[in-house]
């Protein structure tokens, strides 16, 4: 199903190209799922989209889909003009950065932060440390964690699990962009921080989002970050885009707005679940 769209991107070549894509898990079980139902997407290059949507309404699992973890039982994929659609996920890591809820996810904890960054320098080609742990390398390493703020520059050489999963975070997102990917999925990236350190995260997010125009998508469950980030806002219900925001109508949404149409959709459930009660009943 094609996205409802509040105020539509104009058309311009698109990053992401994404054609009714489908998706269903545990076919035939009582635990089938059908998280994404036909999605029509296109996202054009530079564009920083937030993801929302309750429980199961599909959002992860169109990230997944689009880093090649698992195959679409019906529909195309297109990233910066490769059809991945059958790209297993190795491959697709050649174009596509990600950072995952889990700030342990995404890294080797045994390994230091320089050579965790080694790999990461390697994304999608053949891996190997020695070569990018020389004197060079680690200058820049250390230039571009000073950016971060956080006193890491001098720690190159410590277990990466030894870190916070703050300062674990924030790396794992400059790991993800240090080769700029086509396609950036965070996939609620601080919601498993304290406030101060997802705070911390969000601002550095933004930063190397807006400065570096990544075509970006962020799955997120805080109102406040999607009203105050990104160009455009994707709500996703029952495995569909349920609303498209972006451009003045994204400017001006607010916190409420955001909580209002939430509120309108389940309220909307609730009448299409209390007239099945109904009709039911009709036929006892």
């Amino acid at each position: 199903m094609s996205a409802r769209a509040d105020d539509s991107p104009a058309a311009v070549e698109a990053m992401v190209r994404v054609r009714g894509a489908r998706k269903t898990f545990n076919v035939g079980s009582p635990e089938e799922v059908r998280p994404m139902q036909g999605i029509d997407l296109d996202i054009p290059a530079g564009q920083f989209v937030i993801v929302l949507g309750g429980n199961g309404s599909g959002k992860s699992t169109l990230l997944n889909g689009l880093a090649g973890t698992f195959r679409l039982d019906e529909g195309t994929i297109e990233i910066d003009g490769h059809d991945v659609t059958r790209w297993p996920e190795h491959r697709r890591a050649s174009l596509v950065g990600r950072v995952f809820q889990n700030p342990f996810s995404g890294t080797a904890p045994m390994m230091t932060i320089a050579e965790n960054f080694a790999l990461a320098a390697r994304r999608g080609r053949p891996r190997g440390l020695g070569w990018a742990l020389n004197a060079p390398f680690r200058d820049e390493l250390r230039d571009r964690v000073r950016g971060l703020r956080m006193g890491l520059e001098d720690r190159i050489d410590t277990a990466i699990g030894a870190l916070s999963g703050g300062q674990r975070q924030a790396l794992t997102l400059l790991m993800a962009t240090w080769i700029e990917p086509r396609l950036l999925l965070l996939d609620e990236h601080t919601a498993a921080l304290d406030p101060k350190s997802a705070d911390q995260v969000i601002a550095l997010t933004d930063e190397i989002v807006s400065s570096r125009r990544l075509t970006t998508l962020m799955v997120t469950h805080a109102m406040q970050q999607a009203v105050n980030l990104g160009d455009r806002i994707l709500m996703m219900h029952r495995g569909n885009v349920l609303h498209d925001v972006s451009g003045p109508a994204k400017r001006r949404l607010r916190v409420d707005d955001l909580l209002a149409r939430f509120e309108d959709v389940r309220r909307r459930e609730l009448l299409d679940e209390g007239a099945a009660a109904l009709l039911e009943r009709s036929y006892v």
